[in-house]
């Protein structure tokens, strides 16, 4: 009897921990894919009203890229507490952190009212935001990866990883319906302050569910046998700096092209004629095709070994590189709306496996800290920059074939760090003489 309730226990809290992996995920990317979409389409000429459209464009970017510069601290501040406390404890205060600073995004007032003040403010809420989202990814990882069935930790690592396509056909949904309905006018004013606003009460959703769960086994066992690490984000850079630099460079082919397909996108094709709401509907079904193709990879790579499955993202941005840009320039509205939803192909292939894929290559006691780091650490380099060199790259050159280039550089970069690290799809990751081995 206790053995029955034992597993019907173990069976409730698993489905507690995918839900709440995916639903905390679904909100903090619902809040960051905000301020994507307002930072292509509203920001520049509501907090830099007084720069060219380029300038302000360039500026308005400058933004976005700060919050991707946080998410290294973020991963390094909540890494500590994540793997000290507990991975529960330090999820709830990710949720926390995020809704409260896109709230107040959402009753900002703009360089015409307060002047200076708009822009400093709204990058310092970015960098909160930044911070909040580098706490959370590998936590909502861990809490389905540690608690799931060990054969199946692709499968379960997913659960996190649909936040961002939930994320994103929420948070662009609920700016197409908002300026759907809405004049421009109204909507440029303060129609766009709904859905940050709205962001208040998905938090107080994931709080409920959050707090209904129990530390993950692995873990747990780690706080019983008095083996957490006194300093393990520190312990990780000494330990892991293999582990942790290779995690960040393959996520180049993943990261930097699919902030182009998601962010930079929407200003391509509005200046090449297309609507916001076209852009943003193309955009939100393509995302929405990522609830199938993200856990269907994820699966595959419990199969086939998560590097196959990854490699074979990092070739399809190869070869969907200057197709893309040749579909959007010259295509007519079927075409493009098509493109934008294969774009996603690739990434879903590479988001898939990633996140067992980085947290197989850290133990227990260090995992949260190490591939948070590991994660976020690309977003300086890969993600964050994406639509400020797409942009430049566009104005300097006078050719989108440049931002293609960029695209090919950033799969050989993951191709070959995906080369060098280790696959432990189907190594036992609580056994920690695994990583012993591994640092010899």
């Amino acid at each position: 009897m206790r053995a029955g309730e034992d597993t019907r226990t173990t069976r409730s809290q698993v489905r507690r921990a995918a839900a709440a992996s995916a639903i905390g995920t679904t909100i903090e990317w619902y809040d960051f894919f905000l301020y994507n979409t307002a930072s292509a389409l509203i920001f520049p000429a509501l907090f830099f009203p007084a720069s060219s459209e380029y300038a302000g464009i360039m500026q308005s970017f400058g933004t976005y890229a700060v919050g991707f510069v946080a998410r290294p601290i973020g991963a390094a501040i909540f890494g500590y507490w994540g793997d000290r406390l507990g991975r529960k404890t330090t999820l709830i205060i990710t949720l926390l952190l995020m809704g409260i600073a896109s709230g107040i995004i959402g009753v900002l007032p703009g360089a015409g009212t307060i002047g200076l003040w708009a822009p400093l403010l709204l990058v310092l809420l970015r960098v909160v935001q930044g911070i909040a989202v580098g706490g959370e990814w590998s936590g909502s990882v861990l809490l389905t990866m540690e608690w799931g069935a060990q054969g199946k930790r692709g499968f379960f690592g997913s659960f996190a990883q649909v936040g961002v396509p939930i994320g994103l056909v929420v948070g662009t949904g609920g700016m197409t319906l908002v300026s759907s309905v809405m004049d421009p006018e109204s909507f440029a004013s303060w129609g766009w302050r709904l859905p940050f606003l709205f962001s208040l009460v998905l938090v107080a959703i994931g709080l409920v569910i959050r707090l209904s769960i129990l530390e993950t086994p692995m873990f747990a066992r780690v706080i019983a046998e008095k083996r957490t690490a006194r300093k393990p984000v520190t312990e990780a850079i000494r330990k892991h700096p293999k582990e942790i630099l290779l995690s960040a460079g393959l996520r180049f082919s993943e990261q930097l092209p699919f902030y182009l397909f998601s962010s930079f996108v929407l200003t391509y094709l509005e200046d090449q004629g297309f609507s916001k709401s076209f852009a943003l509907t193309a955009l939100m079904v393509a995302a929405a095709f990522e609830l199938i193709t993200i856990p269907l990879f994820s699966a595959f790579s419990d199969r086939f070994g998560r590097k196959r499955i990854y490699a074979i993202g990092a070739v399809g941005i190869i070869v969907i590189a200057a197709p893309y840009f040749a579909v959007l320039d010259n295509a007519g509205p079927v075409a493009v709306f098509a493109m934008v939803i294969i774009s996603f192909i690739p990434h879903a292939l590479h988001y898939g496996p990633q996140a067992a894929l980085i947290s197989e290559s850290f133990p227990t006691r260090l995992r949260y800290g190490g591939a948070g780091l590991g994660y976020q650490l690309a977003s300086v380099f890969a993600g964050g920059p994406a639509p400020l060199l797409a942009t430049f790259l566009l104005h300097e050159t006078m050719t989108p074939y440049a931002i293609s280039g960029l695209m090919v550089f950033t799969a050989i970069v993951t191709l070959i760090c995906l080369w060098l690290l280790p696959d432990r799809s189907r190594a036992d990751i609580d056994d920690e003489s695994l990583y012993r081995k591994a640092i010899r």
